[in-house]
């Protein structure tokens, strides 16, 4: 009875220390899988350099954007003023050097009677205005810069003449008149709105490497401004080629009109450089980890993040122990 007792109680106390020692190997299994947690969390230096790819990608398409909106502020201020640099930037330049066909008898003297009635021997057409002058001293004078203005050369050649005096424009002309109004104001409309959104579009994008969902907000607003400049290149260009090809066609004066390269350069390069930029944009709405996806664990972003910190725990070795005499321990 005695040693049966006993047995039991020694199984009890034995069943005791098992259940603590299983209780203490819980303990220091849960400390170990937390130390584990806490290290695999990346660290400020991880999540930059896993998403470099994406901030490089940003500001390329920040740089764009301010392409853009240097030539579209070209194409601003271009034909304000009889500055030299602003008096080359202009749409179409019509001549009325020889308004009169040189077929016509005393086309000479019929023109230099034009001319002295107010006519000038050229005309540039910009966005805000036109600019005029003679061929030996060039631009003498631009109008006044004017919101959604619109060009109307009846207006203007009959603005040049003396009171009372008129000329009469092919009928071909002067039906382009109310399509020339409409259109003009559109394109007006779509430059100004396209290189503000633009300008602010620069300073937002950068914002796009925290988070795929704030990229997706940047990428419309940065499609706006690329499809209102897309479109109002598109307008200036047929407006103006089929303005040039109207009035060059007229026989029965002669007034010629050329478009300028230099200015439809401008508005194609900024065209171009912001469909890039939204092309860009696109692509990291799905592509290249942002820093959220690095946080969460969602995507690893660059491989060197990562290999770099694993090289270099690999390189540190741990400090010798310091002996003392006879080889004893510090």
């Amino acid at each position: 009875m005695f040693g049966r007792k006993k047995q039991t109680t020694d199984e009890g106390v034995a069943d005791g220390t098992d259940d603590h020692i299983r209780h203490a190997g819980s303990n220091s299994d849960r400390t170990l899988t937390d130390a584990n947690a806490d290290d695999t969390e990346p660290s400020k230096a991880q999540i930059k350099r896993a998403t470099r790819a994406r901030f490089i990608w940003a500001l390329i398409a920040s740089f764009f954007l301010l392409l853009t909106v240097i030539f579209l502020i070209l194409v601003e201020v271009g034909n304000t003023s009889t500055s030299s640099i602003r008096t080359n930037i202009y749409f179409i330049k019509l001549d009325l050097t020889n308004i009169i066909p040189v077929s016509v008898p005393n086309a000479e003297l019929i023109n230099s009677i034009a001319q002295t009635l107010g006519l000038h021997d050229f005309y540039t057409v910009g966005l805000w205005g036109f600019c005029e002058g003679y061929n030996g001293q060039g631009v003498t004078q631009c109008s006044t810069p004017q919101a959604m203005w619109w060009f109307n050369p009846v207006q203007i050649i009959q603005s040049e003449l003396l009171s009372g005096a008129s000329i009469a424009l092919p009928s071909k002309v002067n039906t382009l008149l109310g399509l020339i109004r409409v259109v003009s104001h559109w394109m007006f409309a779509l430059f100004l709105t396209g290189a503000c959104l633009s300008f602010l579009m620069i300073f937002l994008i950068p914002l796009s490497i925290y988070s795929r969902w704030a990229t997706l907000p940047i990428m419309i607003f940065t499609f706006l401004a690329a499809l209102f400049t897309t479109v109002a290149s598109v307008i200036a260009t047929v407006l103006f080629v089929i303005m040039q090809n109207a009035i060059t066609s007229v026989t029965q004066i002669h007034i010629g009109a050329k478009i300028n390269p230099e200015m439809f350069a401008f508005v194609w390069i900024a065209s171009g450089s912001a469909v890039i930029a939204w092309i860009i944009l696109l692509g990291q709405c799905c592509c290249c980890a942002s820093r959220r996806d690095v946080k969460k664990g969602k995507k690893r972003g660059s491989k060197k993040a990562w290999t770099d910190t694993e090289e270099a725990g690999m390189s540190e070795k741990p400090p010798k122990e310091r002996k003392g005499w006879f080889g004893a321990k510090k």
